[in-house]
């Protein structure tokens, strides 16, 4: 199983960033999918999360201006992040709570390769 992460960059403040993960590989169910954060000197940081029913969890600190949404046909979760601030700088990080293989298969948590969020002032 694999998760791509895409569409970091530079913004300013203010504005509006997409992020995408999609997961491949011998999927036989995706549990819950969700991003977090790194910033530099800090700890990684929940930033939302999103499981196959649809029920979502936020940091208070993105409440009202992130949302998350699953595509499961596409095994895809989205972050559309509006309203960025200086301090949403850090490295996302895609991650998937997923039953590999069969019904019977692992469960286990895998990560992303990380993708850059900086937003200027």
């Amino acid at each position: 199983v694999q998760l791509q992460a895409s569409g970091g960059g530079l913004v300013q403040a203010g504005g509006s960033l997409r992020l995408s993960c999609a997961a491949s590989g011998s999927i036989f169910r995706i549990n819950a999918m969700g991003w977090y954060r790194q910033a530099p000197g800090k700890q990684r940081e929940l930033v939302a999360a999103i499981t196959s029913g649809g029920s979502t969890n936020y940091a208070d600190s993105v409440k009202g201006r992130f949302t998350i949404a699953i595509d499961n046909a596409k095994n895809t979760v989205y972050l559309q992040m509006n309203s960025l601030k200086p301090e949403d700088t850090a490295v996302y990080y895609c991650n998937a709570n997923i039953r590999a293989r069969a019904a019977w298969g692992p469960v286990r948590d895998y990560w992303g390769q990380g993708t850059l969020v900086t937003v200027s002032s």
